[in-house]
């Protein structure tokens, strides 16, 4: 259970406190501080020191020297970053609940809890001593934030740890059937609608590219829409979301290699968790956009009858694919899923997935590729996004020249491409599937991480989340 924040109207002198302030700037000390502590304060204000703590009377008073610069959005992400970074004093004092003040001229309090509040995240569900690994931290409240405010930034936390939850959890949990369970009971949660096809549902609709990739599962694939339609929704025609749920890839036939590749491959449904994760905070949040969201999901097995490379395909739009390829299974569910999309009429969709390395190669965990055909104004409104909550977007091109590899000899198209451009003949594949305003974002570099990085932690980001749920709070 990750904390949960409030908007605090009042604080007093029990109450543990974090004080946002500037190295030259903190008139304020007087208010908090004794004169031995202002004196401490000052020395540490001169110095290289980015944060003191004080005890004081049984609270824990914490004042933090926040990085300033120009640039906002860097400024926040200092803060996000500070923000985990003191969660281990609060760790070493057990304190459970705090208050934060911001003294600073930019009010950065909201990123800062909202680093702490993601810094908190843990996955202990297969600890047996869980309860013992557990962090104190239970409540954030942030004075001078409005309740909107507070309340919007505790549910983007809560989705993006959701969204965490789900791409860590193991197969032996989180089948395709399962991973709808977990969509039925965040809707329940938050409000947003789910309607689940079963096998015969989806053999019906001919969704030739989910039905494949499954072939070689013990688990029958499910097809997932979520909704949330507000009577006040200021689009008339929806927002589509799409995300793939591969919920675990061995590469089917093309089999990886276990050794960094297939052994973390439970991860590869990070798009379906990212916009689960935003259907569910966007519901949670009561958002004035009709959204709707689309999950093919399945795991990819080399089982006995496993579709094979040399396959023809025929997919859910009745267009045939040369698979040459069995790992490259993400773009064969997503396409039919994209088609599924145009009986909406959508006035745009985003697709989200862990989709390929090379995009992984291209920026690492550090940011997302993306390309598509919506216009430059919903791009540039996307990017903004990225910039503000630190998910940043690198745009690919589309140039018709790379359809040439992905022409087939023997059908309509073939789903890879060859050893170059990896990233954008996968995008153009699925743009084969479109006819619409489109944007396909390609997060397999930043969904999973081995190594720790501050508040977006180790395994799981949850990237995609806070992305899309700016994105649509601001649409």
């Amino acid at each position: 259970m990750n904390p949960v924040i409030s908007a605090a109207q009042s604080f007093s002198d029990k109450d543990n406190i974090i004080i946002l302030s500037n190295r030259d700037n903190y008139e304020w000390k007087s208010e908090f501080l004794s004169e031995h502590e202002v004196e401490y304060v000052k020395q540490a204000a001169e110095s290289e020191t980015s944060r003191i703590t004080l005890l004081q009377s049984g609270r824990v008073v914490v004042v933090q020297f926040l990085k300033k610069d120009d640039d906002i959005n860097k400024q926040r992400e200092y803060s996000r970053k500070d923000g985990c970074d003191v969660l281990e004093t609060l760790r070493r004092y057990r304190v459970e609940e705090l208050t934060i003040l911001d003294k600073t001229e930019r009010s950065l309090m909201l990123s800062y809890a909202e680093g702490m509040a993601l810094g908190s995240y843990q996955f202990l569900k297969y600890y047996i001593d869980a309860d013992k690994r557990k962090h104190c931290l239970k409540n954030i409240g942030i004075y001078g934030a409005t309740e909107k405010e507070a309340e919007e930034l505790s549910i983007v936390t809560e989705a993006t740890c959701i969204a965490r939850d789900l791409v860590n959890e193991p197969l032996s949990y989180l089948t395709a059937p399962k991973l709808s369970e977990e969509f039925a009971e965040m809707g329940k949660k938050s409000g947003f609608t789910l309607e689940v096809f079963d096998k015969k549902k989806i053999t019906a609709l001919k969704m030739g590219g989910l039905l494949a990739v499954n072939r070689g599962s013990f688990d029958p694939p499910t097809f997932n829409i979520m909704e949330w339609k507000p009577d006040n929704a200021k689009n008339k025609r929806p927002i589509i979301l799409v995300g793939k749920g591969i919920v675990f890839d061995t590469g089917g036939v093309s089999l990886k290699p276990t050794n960094h590749s297939m052994d973390f491959m439970k991860s590869d449904m990070g798009g379906a968790a990212a916009v689960g994760g935003a259907m569910y905070a966007i519901a949670k949040a009561k958002l004035p956009v009709h959204v709707i969201t689309l999950v093919p999901a399945t795991d990819n097995r080399p089982g006995k009858e496993a579709y094979v490379p040399g396959d023809v395909i025929t997919m859910h739009s009745g267009a045939t694919v040369e698979v040459l390829n069995t790992d490259a299974e993400g773009r064969m569910v997503m396409a039919d899923a994209l088609h599924f999309a145009k009986k909406y009429d959508p006035e745009l969709v985003l697709d989200f997935a862990t989709l390929t390395g090379a995009a992984a190669r291209s920026v690492g965990g550090q940011g997302i590729v993306c390309m598509g055909t919506a216009d430059d104004d919903t791009k540039n409104k996307m990017k903004k996004s990225g910039y503000t909550v630190q998910e940043r977007l690198v745009e690919f091109p589309l140039w018709e020249e790379y359809k040439e590899l992905i022409k087939s000899d023997i059908a309509d198209i073939k789903n890879i491409g060859g050893p170059v451009a990896g990233a954008i003949t996968a995008g153009l594949f699925l743009k084969h599937f479109t006819d619409y305003p489109w944007l396909h974002f390609d997060i397999a570099g930043a969904a999973f991480l081995h190594t720790p990085d501050s508040y977006r932690g180790k395994n799981g980001t949850g990237v995609g989340v806070r992305l899309l749920f700016d994105f649509i709070s601001n649409y």
